[in-house]
């Protein structure tokens, strides 16, 4: 009778370490996904006098919010990362007219995003 209440605890045990899991993961792709889409952006807004460079930073923030989707545990944050992260290469910035276009269109898939990952992430 005793292995009853041991097993019992031991599933919620598991059950709250698995949660809890769920949860840091989550909370950790908050916080990296804010430090992607930021270094991302700062980097397009610097480059906007080189455009070869800024299509390159286009591509490795979505490299890197691609990675930060993957392991976010939330479908809606998965989803928004993975979303700016396809418009970030959907750009192409081969001259200074298409870099300024794109670094408005960064501007606005970024707030998007934002908005998204803040609600999931409160």
């Amino acid at each position: 009778m005793r292995f009853l209440p041991l097993a019992a605890a031991t599933a919620i045990g598991f059950t709250v370490l698995t949660t809890g899991c769920s949860t840091v993961d989550k909370a950790q792709a908050c916080i990296e996904a804010n430090k992607v889409i930021s270094e991302t952006g700062a980097k397009v807004a610097s480059l906007a006098n080189d455009p070869k460079a800024m299509e390159k930073a286009l591509q490795d923030g979505a490299t890197k919010l691609e990675g930060v989707a993957n392991t976010a545990g939330n479908t809606t944050l998965n989803d928004a990362l993975q979303k700016l992260a396809d418009n970030f290469k959907k750009l192409n910035v081969n001259n200074a007219n298409e870099a300024v276009d794109a670094t408005q269109k960064v501007a606005n898939d970024t707030a998007q995003a934002v908005k998204t990952i803040a609600q999931e992430c409160t």
